[in-house]
């Protein structure tokens, strides 16, 4: 007889919070640092794949070191973002040069199929993420709405003001998240206004 898989949970449909990451400048650690990050990247998808899950995430995709996770309420995904960002900070990462993840958070309308999602909002949030720095947190403006009075302890959004991003027709109202444990100063947005 043989074993039974487990199903998968369900992915939430409709009006959804996306969270992506992934590690800043990991190619060329890779190149530098080979055998090393081998073990760095393990553990720092440990790391993300506990604060994501802990804050009722699921993670629906990975490509390399980057994640898509999917929760049902932005609070989720700025706790969850919170937490990763703080594990990863209090890790000692100087075997391979430092270690820093970039995040962005978007909330709209999304089209699942095959366990996977599609459609604009997956767009927006991959240029929402594409804009940030290693150790940034990124917030859209949808998701800074969803989010008022219901923020972790400490922990602000900050409006960095509206941006263009490549190939999207509208302009993102951008916020970074601030609190104790994050970095506050990062250079200059990747936007196209930039």
């Amino acid at each position: 007889m043989s074993e039974a898989v487990a199903e998968r949970t369900p992915l939430p449909t409709g009006t959804v919070t996306f969270l992506f990451s992934d590690i800043e400048g990991s190619t060329q650690r890779w190149e530098q640092h080979r055998d090393e990050m081998k073990t760095a990247v393990a553990w720092h998808d440990t790391i993300l794949r506990r604060a994501f899950e802990a804050n009722g995430g699921l993670v629906f995709k990975t490509i390399g070191d980057a994640f898509c996770v999917v929760f049902k309420t932005v609070p989720q995904a700025i706790a969850a973002a919170l937490e990763a960002q703080r594990a990863i900070e209090d890790e000692n990462w100087t075997k391979i040069g430092g270690l820093k993840v970039r995040m962005a958070i978007h909330t709209g309308l999304a089209d699942e199929r095959d366990a996977d999602y599609f459609g604009p909002t997956v767009n927006r949030v991959a240029r929402l993420l594409s804009i940030g720095h290693g150790g940034q947190v990124l917030v859209s403006g949808v998701s800074t709405e969803l989010s008022q009075g219901m923020m972790p302890s400490q922990a602000t959004l900050h409006d960095l003001g509206a941006h263009r991003l490549r190939d999207l027709t509208h302009p993102e109202q951008v916020y970074q998240l601030l609190a104790p444990g994050l970095a506050s100063e990062f250079p200059p947005l990747r936007s196209l206004d930039a």
